[in-house]
């Protein structure tokens, strides 16, 4: 009996190239708008100026978050919490309606992949100029195209780098260490972290990110259902397929609407066949719809074999208007509902937010002391926080105990978005308040502006 032959299982296929074919369209006009938007947005903002400093600034050395009018600080941090909160419904709000429209149109994979797919459009042509290029030996020729190209990349790569870090890092003072060649490590380990980030993923992963390293490529299927708008082929209309027949030889036997020309795959940036039905590796970009559409206006056939509809629409041949009412279903209400509620909530919070801070550490060193006259005194360090941009004086005041009185100076003085810890101490008459401890209010009331006003509990101690 001979063995049993041996069965090799591949647990990874080889990556075959992808060459999206350049497409223009309604879609094609669209995605490179939210390019300029998402792209203006990003590299524009850092060099914005807000109160004679950068409008969008996160300052780890100082601990301050500056975002155009407002200061933040790290006792904010709830604020960035609510903030991803907010971006997951949105996030899940959109995809219950129309898919995967972030990766689509705004997901910097997507974006930063278009941007470098049209600098490789410049230099080595087309999508069949490309292919041709790749199989050719190298040449002078190749090399000088391909160095080119990467050259283009790499600055586009470290000016991306290089804003990212200006965002942590005031753009202007960075773009002077950049022309006196003194950059700190930490700028340039950032700056080339993200630029080869950004070279690597959107000029050779592409799609593999989208395929394999994306999470959400993978859960987007449980915010779907049967009216969520994604990319669709028509199969009663396309199949059979077939190539296209001329109008005179037409007959009740002729084909479907497909003439099997295979553009929709060519434009796809994950290589895909939308023709499959609904793949995971689809990303919603309608690259498909618009290549699909433009062989239809060539062979004078209606548009829409593939089109944005619903798995319903399809099943049911609902009509625009129909899809349209099925779209403000029991979840998009819930989501839009919660994620109204939260935005309004944070809305309040930051509308009501007092732009100071105080905290009342008392001296642990000096429990409660007898002084002179008999008065009893507890030493505490106020840690006050201006989180204003402008220099304010504040009266503190302290209230709990009737004799309690404040024995250093009543006034403080703080310049903008100043931290610091002011020493008190505060006494009281023998015998008015009980033995232990006490609890008491310290106020802090802006002497220019009485709205910026905050209050805090601490235990006085009277010996016993």
């Amino acid at each position: 009996m001979s063995a049993p032959e041996t069965q090799v299982i591949k647990m990874y296929a080889a990556r075959e190239e992808i060459y999206p074919r350049e497409t223009s369209g309604r879609y094609a006009r669209l995605r490179w708008l939210f390019v300029w938007l998402t792209q203006l947005a990003f590299y524009g903002t850092p060099w914005l100026l807000w109160n004679d400093r950068q409008a969008l600034l996160f300052d780890l050395t100082t601990r301050k978050f500056y975002i155009f009018g407002m200061v933040l600080w790290p006792q904010d941090f709830i604020y960035l919490a609510v903030l991803l909160i907010i971006s997951a419904y949105l996030l899940f709000l959109a995809t219950a309606v129309a898919g995967r429209v972030w990766c689509g149109f705004t997901c910097p994979q997507t974006v930063y992949t278009e941007i470098f797919l049209w600098i490789e459009r410049r230099i080595e042509g087309k999508r069949s100029a490309r292919m041709l290029l790749d199989r050719q030996p190298w040449s002078a020729g190749k090399l000088g195209k391909k160095t080119a190209k990467h050259l283009a990349w790499g600055a586009v790569a470290l000016w991306t780098g290089f804003t990212f870090v200006g965002y942590f890092t005031p753009i202007r003072e960075l773009m002077v260490e950049v022309q006196t060649f003194d950059f700190g490590p930490w700028e340039w380990f950032w700056v080339l972290f993200y630029a080869f980030a950004t070279y690597g993923n959107a000029g050779w992963m592409r799609e593999q990110v989208c395929k394999y390293m994306c999470p959400y490529a993978r859960f987007q299927s449980s915010m779907f259902d049967r009216d969520t708008l994604i990319i669709t082929y028509d199969a009663r209309r396309g199949e059979p397929r077939g190539p296209l027949v001329p109008r005179h030889k037409q007959t009740a036997n002729t084909g479907g609407a497909c003439i099997d020309c295979s553009m929709c795959v060519q434009v796809c940036p994950t290589g895909i066949d939308i023709r499959n039905g609904l793949q995971y590796e689809c990303i919603g970009c309608a690259a498909c719809v618009d290549a699909c559409n433009g062989v239809m206006d060539k062979i004078d056939a209606p548009r829409g074999l593939i089109r944005y509809a619903t798995e319903r629409a399809l099943d049911e041949h609902l009509t625009p208007s129909e899809i349209r009412r099925r779209t403000w279903r029991p979840r998009v209400r819930i989501y839009t509902a919660v994620l109204c509620l939260i935005v309004a909530g944070a809305g309040a919070a930051l509308y009501l937010r007092v732009p100071l801070k105080m905290d009342v550490i008392r001296d642990r060193g000096a429990m409660g002391r007898e002084v002179e006259d008999g008065m009893i005194e507890n030493v505490y360090r106020l840690q006050i926080m201006n989180t204003t941009e402008r220099a304010h004086t504040y009266r503190i005041s302290v209230s709990g105990i009737d004799t309690l009185a404040l024995v250093t100076p009543a006034t403080v003085q703080l310049e903008a978005t100043e931290t610091r810890g002011v020493p008190i101490r505060l006494r009281t008459a023998h015998g008015a308040a009980h033995k232990g401890s006490n609890k008491i209010e310290v106020a802090l009331t802006s002497v220019d502006d009485p709205a910026l006003h905050v209050k805090e509990t601490a235990v006085f101690i009277v010996p016993r």
